[in-house]
């Protein structure tokens, strides 16, 4: 049994399909069947049944992938101990982060981390939380910011800090004069949301169904600026987190006052009572070697938003 073997069936495993194991792995198709014919024979065991459009695991293949991923885990693991051993600083990095966070939080720390490490090469890998996950756990992302709740028993995550949703209305809105707004004021509102793959977006209608407050969507988005755009438009409010507003305060005031505004200048933003609010973490593989650059990185996160929140212990689950 080759190391290759195993990558090429994980890689089956993952993917469902022949074909696609072979693009992933940089291979040719025939090459990668006639190695998993090789390890089954070796094995004794038929691994996959292969079905019409895809390929599925056996009793046995399935056995093999916890192993094969353990195995092809330690490997990598005991590669990055030794590479870390002769100079770190000349590691890559892999940072991922949720699209509700990356273009918020990522190009500042990110930018703070290559001043103090400039030999760390860094790759960002910006994708939905089931997705990110999913690349921890693979060994292809080191680092993910992410929301909680994280569900996943094999990821550590440790609380950065918390920060609230805050009410967007279109300039001119009714609700914009209240002193005082409550979810009641909410009930009759056309929401626009994020879409079904944005745990963002589940948690904005989670809070409205709880609260008895439909919500009534008038559409969805894959993106916060596309939302705060149609906000601006009239086409509804929303509940948007506290740092998409604040990256809007600041790029309208380092325009500063006689600039062009541009089309787009935001909606208004109104705190209003019992506004849920959502807590953002640092994740990775409780399993996997964490790398002298992820550590170094963990570290900045840490000091950045150090008394950000009273919560900064380690800790998976639910969110708080």
């Amino acid at each position: 049994m080759e190391l290759q073997q195993l990558r090429y069936f994980v890689a089956v495993a993952q993917t469902e399909s022949f074909s696609r194991a072979a693009v992933a792995c940089h291979v040719s198709q025939p090459s990668l069947s006639q190695q998993i014919a090789k390890l089954e024979k070796q094995l004794g065991r038929k691994l996959f049944d292969r079905l019409n459009r895809r390929v599925a695991l056996t009793d046995a293949g399935r056995m093999l992938l916890d192993q094969a991923t353990m195995i092809l885990s330690a490997v990598e693991d005991t590669q990055k101990r030794l590479r870390d051993a002769d100079d770190f600083q000349d590691a890559r990095l892999t940072v991922g982060a949720i699209p509700t966070i990356a273009p918020y939080l990522l190009p500042g720390a990110l930018k703070t981390f290559s001043k103090h490490f400039p030999d760390v090469e860094l790759m960002v890998h910006e994708d939905v939380t089931t997705h990110l996950i999913a690349s921890l756990v693979a060994g292809e992302v080191d680092v993910a910011l992410l929301a909680l709740p994280i569900e996943d028993e094999r990821i550590e995550t440790e609380t950065l800090f918390s920060e609230p949703l805050r009410l967007a209305l279109p300039p001119g809105h009714a609700l914009e004069k209240r002193r005082r707004i409550s979810i009641e004021h909410l009930r009759d509102e056309r929401f626009i949301v994020l879409g079904d793959m944005h745990c963002l977006g589940d948690q904005v209608l989670s809070f409205c169904r709880v609260n008895n407050c439909g919500p009534r969507i008038g559409c969805r988005s894959a993106q916060i600026a596309t939302i705060q755009e149609l906000i601006l438009s009239g086409q509804g409010i929303s509940l948007l987190p506290q740092m998409a507003i604040s990256n809007q305060a600041k790029a309208t005031a380092k325009r500063g006052k006689g600039s062009t505004p541009f089309a787009g200048e935001g909606p208004i933003y109104r705190e209003f009572s019992d506004a849920p609010s959502r807590t953002i973490v640092a994740a990775w593989h409780r399993h996997r070697y964490l790398s002298i650059a992820a550590q170094r990185f963990l570290d900045q996160l840490r000091e950045a938003h150090k008394g950000s929140t009273s919560v900064s212990t380690k800790r998976r689950g639910a969110a708080e």
